[in-house]
């Protein structure tokens, strides 16, 4: 976009501001999943008319040595969305987990078949990242099926006004409101910085509620921090470019110390004899025990899983009113946790990895 383009759309943006003033409604039935990434009618006035908005702009822009009329007109065009203020709110009624459920969600005959044909098409690509980042095909196959069905769903929010609207309007009624207000803001600050520097209409670039983008639904910062240009050809596209998404995700797990060759978790039972589950759960799923200490205080463990080097984590997936699942976790269940901070969607990815690579290694 050029600057001249920036400025009529701001000056448009003003001049329509009585009309859209109030405009943001409230009390409205949060969408599903399947739903939530799908842009609704930006419903408030540009953030050019909030002084804290801009004085942000111009600081982010002395920081970056960015063009501050550029910058300031960038924030100044985004707009509050109500959808995306409300898909941060937490739940107003309390949440049963089910494992059986979320794992239905991901888990399905689509998503696999599309998995198969993706892994087809892009196994070149699959067994380099492999080779140079020790990240296997099923990881990064999972990852790419849970979080957009391989691009079918990359949402369709622009990212200004998503990470504006949880930047400067985060909900108040979140328990960390402002320590996520303080993370979005950050996100406008790379967000910006990149699109700068590749000549990018900021405008443009579309994503989640949360402002994620691409395939891989990375963050700005992320994207910043991960991404790589794995097909060479000058640029980091992870939109249209499988080898690059696929680059990007094995690089991302190497940054979060993946161990190439190792589990990402083994079966786990119980000696209710001498079993501790108080101690065995206080780590929540940060690995920590060593295998004697883990079976010391009661879980068992069989076959590999007693040779196992490193700490592991017992990992529980409730499932509702049914008695829950228990694996042991080990470092790299741990890693796939820092992409996403569920174990349920660490299980999803990996049960997704393994049911699209049975349908493809003989």
């Amino acid at each position: 976009m050029t600057p001249s383009t920036l400025t009529h759309r701001f000056k448009l943006a003003i001049f329509l501001i009585a009309s859209l003033a109030g405009a943001a409604s409230a009390g409205e039935v949060q969408p599903s999943k399947k739903t939530a990434n799908t842009q609704t009618a930006v419903q408030g006035p540009p953030y050019a008319t909030r002084p804290e908005a801009m004085q942000f702009a111009d600081d982010l822009a002395s920081r970056r040595d960015l063009d501050p009329a550029w910058v300031r007109e960038a924030i100044g065009q985004s707009r509050y969305n109500a959808t995306v203020a409300r898909l941060m709110q937490p739940a107003t009624k309390p949440f049963v987990k089910n494992w059986k459920v979320y794992r239905s969600r991901f888990i399905d005959p689509i998503r696999i078949e599309a998995g198969r044909r993706f892994w087809l098409e892009n196994q070149a690509s699959l067994a380099r990242a492999e080779k140079e980042y020790g990240v296997p095909p099923e990881i990064i196959v999972g990852i790419i099926g849970v979080e957009t069905i391989y691009g079918r769903d990359t949402g369709s929010f622009r990212v200004m006004d998503a990470l504006s609207t949880l930047a400067f309007d985060f909900p108040a009624s979140h328990p960390r409101a402002q320590e996520r207000s303080e993370y979005f803001k950050g996100e406008i600050e790379q967000f910006l910085t990149l699109q700068s520097r590749l000549g990018n209409d900021p405008f443009e670039a579309k994503g989640s509620y949360a402002g994620a983008m691409g395939m891989p639904q990375f963050m700005p910062s992320s994207w910043v921090k991960y991404a790589v240009d794995f097909d060479g050809d000058g640029k980091i596209d992870l939109w249209n470019s499988p080898a690059d998404v696929i680059g990007s995700v094995a690089s991302y797990f190497k940054a979060f110390d993946w161990k190439p060759g190792m589990p990402t978790h083994y079966p786990v039972s119980f000696d209710s004899s001498r079993l501790d589950m108080d101690a065995l759960m206080a780590p929540d799923i940060l690995p920590t025990f060593s295998v004697a200490s883990f079976t010391a205080k009661g879980a068992v463990l069989e076959g590999q899983a007693l040779q196992h080097q490193g700490p592991l984590a017992l990992i529980e997936l409730l499932n509702g009113p049914d008695a829950p699942t228990y694996v042991a976790g080990t470092e790299n269940f741990y890693a796939i946790t820092r992409y996403n901070w569920s174990s349920y969607y660490a299980m999803a990815v990996i049960e997704l990895g393994r049911e699209v690579a049975a349908r493809v290694k003989p």
